[in-house]
């Protein structure tokens, strides 16, 4: 490995002189440290309290010797030091939460009686099934009475309500419910899952402070409400860390183009704020010792707008690290400065140890302090000069995103690789989004025209940060598919480790190979981008396609080169959208939402992420009507256009030939409900009947046996995930060939049931399930035969 290493300093230059002074003392140590603690956490109390004494005993011992590798054994005592104090710490915090009798109550279900304060901002959740949206939030338990029992535990608990009521809870005031408590996952930071009963009865308000800070929030969502849609939702999540306005396909877009800390408060948002009062103080000649107070007080008040919440918190300690990491270029000073952060915050809040959010964002960090700034300097010195500014801003999020993939992998199960192109393009867009924003907000209660003004200008660099974000997640290949779960992310890692450490060997290889660099790109880019007709997915002529987007339906149908039909987006956008990237479809000339339960336009927000919509056919029943006003805005608020489905209208598109045969206008007596006021189609597209039944029930499916009787399908996509309320006459009246069921695995609703799997296989039908085998589809061979494909 000399060869490499060698290399790597003549690269990063003058800098590889400071990479090979790394002071690693505390940072190695806090990493140590949170390492273990994610061991322990899932663990009694007394676990992580031994685990804490043996550590102290260890650095007590090597902070004592005196040996001629002092060094290393310093830094085994800072290790042992690091893991007492954090599993010390963890040990409290466990203990303390542990205390009282709500967790003995839940390992019972007990039902319970009880006063809250809740700590976080409450979530809707939408369910991929019938039922209403969750609400989760995060509450202490101030007070509970179950099985004669009455306690002031302060225990932390997690609500899982299906009243939507309990979104209107607000953060630090105190409620009271009625409900029953389950257990909560091990290591996580809820002891206990109250499941309440009815809405909550508000018991106490929040502190006075906290009452101006959420009137200031209000205001600031007033002056924002004139603005388009995505700049009224990017905002606010940039400033006040309020994402709810923002629209569900530009969230999944900024998912998938690596930009999601954005549309949120990150510590890149602190940083701005952080540095851009430090200049402000500067610039009005305030006497330097007032300088550092001025900024922590802006610090405080930027954390209270925000809610101290611990990813606030955390976004705070990191934007601070990352800022010094760039502004001083010192990485003597801030590899130690991050270490300790990562301690203090570890002891503050041990729960942070097994987050995500955390993590992303102390690697992030980490990155920026190895490598911005060299890799900003290496790269500006082989560039003209025009070049370097730009040279310098991509290495930002070029060193957060090495430093992260493998982590992310672990959410997505893929890779992006537009995640530096959209990040340097919309990096100079933040700061004056985030300060008007900031000043919008400070506004806003003491002038609401002037505040509106400046929500305006912000909304400028807001709507290109939008827009940055929809159009390279539309980007070819912007999206690669990985390893799912652990494996992958060890992958990624081993890969990633070799490339940093050989990198410069093969730079210095290429740049005297160009003609054999030349070749491997070539074989590269026939890899990524294989002859049509060989690769695997989509198969060679497909018609129809389902798509494995879990529990639901979401079903494509071929209408020309590039173009399709689809029916149904399934509940998770993710999935919608990898679908209809497989399937090499850039425009939906149609697009058909059968109803408006979750586990059929859930995943809305995918689709019109990745794809071009042209026109969308609904059906006539807003039910559930929380669903369908949400669905109805995403599709007004991306200007498409609506219609209601009616009985006997038709239409072609492309290739697709396309008549709706329910539901009837107006409704039948008994068939207004939201299963059997699916839309029903029969279509014909390159020579293939298909009937797509939506949710149908034998009640509403009895109607269109006189409709098509005599006629038999190429393709019937079964009724409602193939439960087992069938009507066995009309299918058997259909005779299809092949029977697809979009269904997902280990779902609770018994579906497919073996009553439909049973009538189908009688009839002669190959069954694909999307549980079993993945996506799948059907296809004309040269032949035109049916061909049925499953993507296993």
């Amino acid at each position: 490995m000399s060869a490499p290493w060698s290399s790597w300093h003549r690269w990063s230059g003058p800098v590889g002189e400071e990479a090979r002074r790394l002071d690693l003392r505390l940072l190695l140590p806090a990493l140590l440290a949170w390492a273990v603690l994610v061991a322990v956490l899932p663990h009694p109390p007394w676990v992580a309290g031994m685990v804490a004494a043996g550590a102290a005993l260890t650095a007590l011992a090597c902070l004592g010797l005196r040996t001629r590798v002092r060094d290393r054994v310093l830094v085994l005592g800072f290790a042992g030091a690091a893991i007492a104090l954090v599993c010390g710490s963890g040990a409290l915090h466990l203990a303390t939460a542990r205390s009282g009798p709500v967790p003995d109550w839940a390992a019972q279900g007990a039902v319970t009686q009880a006063r809250l304060l809740v700590t976080t901002e409450p979530r809707v959740i939408a369910r991929g099934d019938e039922r209403q949206p969750l609400v989760v939030l995060e509450a202490t338990v101030l007070e509970a009475r179950s099985r004669g029992q009455v306690s002031t535990p302060r225990t932390p608990v997690v609500v899982f309500a299906d009243d939507p009521a309990w979104a209107q809870a607000r953060w630090r005031s105190e409620v009271l419910t009625q409900g029953r408590w389950a257990p909560a996952e091990p290591g996580q930071r809820a002891v206990a899952v109250l499941t309440p009963r009815g809405p909550p009865e508000t018991a106490g308000e929040p502190l006075a402070l906290l009452r101006g800070v959420d009137h200031v929030r209000d205001r600031f969502r007033t002056a924002v409400g004139p603005l388009p849609t995505d700049p009224r939702g990017l905002v606010p999540g940039l400033v006040i860390g309020d994402t709810s306005l923002t629209p569900p396909d530009l969230t999944q877009a900024m998912r998938d183009t690596g930009m999601t800390h954005l549309s949120a408060v990150s510590g890149s948002n602190v940083a701005i704020v952080v540095g851009g009062v430090a200049l402000l103080a500067a610039r009005c000649g305030l006497p330097r010792r007032w300088r550092t107070p001025v900024v922590l007080l802006a610090l405080v008040g930027f954390v209270l707008l925000c809610r101290p919440e611990p990813s606030v918190l955390r976004a705070g300690v990191m934007g601070t690290v990352g800022l010094l990491a760039l502004t001083s270029g010192r990485q003597r000073a801030t590899l130690p400065a991050l270490g300790a952060a990562v301690t203090l915050l570890l002891c503050v809040d041990p729960w942070l140890a097994r987050s995500y959010g955390f993590a992303l964002s102390a690697l992030a960090t980490l990155g920026l302090v190895l490598w911005a700034r060299p890799w900003g300097l290496w790269m500006a010195d082989r560039l003209p000069r025009w070049a370097e500014l730009p040279a310098r801003a991509a290495a930002v999020p070029l060193a957060a995103q090495v430093i992260c993939a493998p982590v992310i992998v672990l959410l997505q199960g893929s890779v992006t690789t537009v995640a530096v192109l959209a990040n340097v393009l919309a990096a100079p867009l933040v700061p004056p989004t985030t300060v008007l924003g900031v000043a919008s907000a400070v506004v806003a209660p003491l002038w609401l025209p002037a505040a509106t003004a400046l929500a305006w200008a912000a909304a400028l660099p807001a709507w290109v940060i939008a827009r940055v974000a929809r159009v390279c997640s539309r980007l070819p290949y912007g999206t690669l598919d990985w390893v799912d779960g652990v494996a992958g992310a060890w992958l990624l890692t081993a890969l990633t480790v070799a490339a940093l450490l050989t990198g410069p060997w093969w730079l210095a290889r290429a740049r005297g190979h160009p003609w054999a660099v030349a070749a491997l790109s070539l074989v590269g880019v026939v890899l990524v981008a294989p002859v049509p007709g060989v690769r695997g997915w989509p198969p060679p002529g497909w018609v129809v396609a389902g798509c494995d987007v879990g529990q639901g339906d979401a079903f494509v149908l071929r209408s020309g080169p590039g173009t399709a039909v689809m029916v149904d987006t399934g509940p998770d956008p993710a999935a919608a959208s990898r679908c209809l990237r497989d399937l090499d479809v850039d425009v939906v000339e149609l697009l058909v939402l059968t109803h408006f339960h979750a586990d059929h336009v859930g995943g809305l927000s995918g689709v019109l992420g990745s794809t071009e919509v042209e026109s969308v056919l609904v059906s006539p029943l807003a039910d559930p009507p929380e669903n369908a006003r949400r669905t109805r805005a995403q599709l007004a608020a991306a200007g498409i256009p609506v219609r209601t489905a009616r009985a006997g209208e038709h239409g072609a598109w492309g290739q697709a030939r396309v008549r709706v045969l329910a539901p009837a206008s107006p409704l039948p007596p008994g068939l207004d409900d939201a299963n059997n006021s699916s839309v029903v189609l029969d279509v014909e597209v390159a020579g293939t009947s298909v009937l797509l039944t939506g949710d149908l029930e034998p009640e509403g499916a009895r109607p269109l046996r006189a409709l098509l009787r005599g006629r038999e399908v190429d393709v019937l996509k079964v009724a409602h995930h193939g439960s087992a309320a069938q009507d066995e006459v009309l299918t058997r009246q259909l005779d299809p060939t092949i029977a697809l069921i979009g269904v997902g695995a280990d779902n609770t609703f018994g579906h497919p049931a073996p009553s439909a799997l049973g009538l189908l296989q009688e009839i002669g039908a190959v069954v694909l399930r999307t549980d079993l085998h993945g996506d799948v589809a059907v296809a004309r061979d040269e032949l035109g035969r049916l061909v049925p494909h499953a993507r296993e």
